[in-house]
C-alpha cells in the first residue's frame, strides 16, 4: 500500500515538473495560465481556512490578495521615488527591496488586516458575516482607488507600473533562463516558484487541519454554542482563522504583482472575491484536494472555453460578445454540477464510512 502511494505521488511530482516544459511546446500563454491557476490555488487554500474550516463565509477576501500586490508594488517599482522628492535622495537608484523583504512584510500586513475584519464581526454569522466581509472588501478597493490625492500613494485607477520582476537567489524570473541549448522562458520560471509556494501551503493546510487548533475550527464550523460550551475560546480561534487565511492571501498577491510587473484596483475587485469562494464550495468544501480541484478548474476553463466562445460568436454573427459568452458556459457549468454533486466535485469522506464492515 506504501509503495503504491510513493509510486503515486513520484509520478504526480514527474508530472507537475515536467508539464511547463510540455505547455511551453505549445506556447507560453499556456504556461501563464498554469501559472494564474497555482496563484488561484494559494489564494483558494488560504479561504478554505476561513470558509471550510472555520465555517466564516467570507466575501471580502480579494482584499488581502490587493495588499499583498500593492506591498510589492510600491516597494518594488519607481511610483514612490519618483512622487516623494525625500525618497528620492534616500533611494537615488530607485526602490528595488528584496522579496525576502517584502514577502515577509506582506503575510504580517495582511495577517493583521484579517484579525481587523475578524474583530467587529466575532458575532456575526451567515449572511450578516458575508455582507460585512463584502463591504470590507469594496473599502479596501475604493481605497486604493482614491489614494492618489492628495498624496500620491496609489497612483488611484492608473495602477502601478514597471513593477520589478521577482529575483531569488540572483536570478530573475523576468528573464528566459538558459540551461546549455535549453531553454526555459519566464513563465515557466514563475511556474516552479508557485508551484514550491503552492507545495508548501499544502502542507501548511494539512497540518493545520490535523490539529488540534484545526479541530477546534471544524467545531466551531458544526456547532459554534455546542464548542463554547465545551471550553474553546472562540473569539481568539476565529480571529486566528482569519489571520492565517489572510496570510496566504497577502503572498499570493505578492507573487501576482511581481509576475504581472503592473497593477491597478481593477484586478481586485467583488467578482474576484466571489470566484475564490466558487472554488471552494465548488470543489469541496474544507476538503484540500477538492479545494485544489475547484480552483485548477474554475481558473483555467474560463481561458480554456476562449476557442469555444469563438466560434459560438461566430455563428450568431458576433450579436454576442465572447466574453459574455464565457462567462455564461462557465455558470452553466457551475450550475449543472452543483445540481449533481451538492457537496462539490470531490467532498470530505463522510464521517464513519472508513468504519464500515468489508
Amino acid at each position: 500500500m506504501k509503495n503504491n502511494k510513493t509510486l503515486q505521488y513520484t509520478l504526480m511530482g514527474v508530472g507537475l515538473l515536467v508539464l511547463p516544459l510540455i505547455l511551453q511546446s505549445f506556447g507560453n500563454a499556456w504556461v501563464r495560465i498554469a501559472d494564474m491557476a497555482l496563484l488561484y490555488i494559494l489564494l483558494a487554500i488560504g479561504l478554505n481556512i476561513v470558509v471550510g474550516y472555520a465555517g466564516l463565509l467570507d466575501l471580502g477576501y480579494v482584499a488581502f490578495f490587493a495588499v499583498g500586490a500593492y506591498m510589492y508594488g510600491l516597494l518594488s517599482s519607481p511610483h514612490l521615488v519618483n512622487t516623494f522628492a525625500s525618497m528620492a535622495g534616500m533611494f537615488p537608484e530607485g526602490l528595488h527591496i528584496s522579496i525576502w523583504l517584502i514577502l515577509p512584510m506582506a503575510v504580517a500586513l495582511a495577517g493583521v488586516l484579517g484579525m481587523l475584519l475578524g474583530a467587529p464581526t466575532l458575532k456575526l454569522r451567515g449572511d450578516y458575516l458575508a455582507i460585512v466581509t463584502l463591504g470590507f472588501g469594496e473599502i479596501i478597493r475604493i481605497f486604493l482607488n482614491n489614494l492618489d490625492h492628495p498624496v500620491n500613494i496609489t497612483n488611484g485607477p492608473k495602477g502601478l507600473s514597471q513593477i520589478d520582476p521577482i529575483s531569488i537567489f540572483g536570478v530573475s524570473l523576468g528573464k528566459k533562463l538558459m540551461i546549455g541549448d535549453f531553454e526555459l522562458a519566464s513563465v515557466t520560471l514563475y511556474y516552479y516558484l508557485f508551484l514550491s509556494l503552492v507545495l508548501v501551503a499544502i502542507v501548511i493546510s494539512h497540518r493545520l487541519a490535523l490539529s488540534r487548533i484545526g479541530r477546534a475550527w471544524m467545531a466551531i464550523r458544526e456547532d459554534e454554542i455546542a464548542a463554547k460550551a465545551m471550553g474553546l475560546n472562540t473569539r481568539n480561534l476565529k480571529l486566528l482563522a482569519f489571520g492565517m487565511g489572510a496570510t496566504f492571501g497577502g503572498v499570493s498577491g505578492a507573487m501576482f504583482a511581481g509576475f504581472q510587473g503592473f497593477i491597478s484596483p481593477e484586478s481586485f475587485s467583488l467578482m474576484e472575491s466571489v470566484m475564490i469562494v466558487a472554488m471552494v464550495v465548488l470543489g469541496g468544501l474544507g476538503y484540500l484536494p477538492g479545494v485544489i480541484l475547484g480552483a485548477i478548474l474554475l481558473s483555467a476553463l474560463p481561458e480554456v472555453l476562449r476557442y469555444v466562445a469563438g466560434p459560438l460568436q461566430e455563428m450568431t454573427d458576433g450579436r454576442l460578445d465572447a466574453a459574455i459568452l464565457r462567462q455564461l458556459l462557465v455558470a452553466l457549468a457551475m450550475i449543472v454540477i452543483m445540481l449533481m454533486r451538492p457537496r462539490g466535485l470531490w467532498p470530505s469522506p463522510e464521517h464513519g464510512k472508513s468504519l464500515t464492515s468489508k
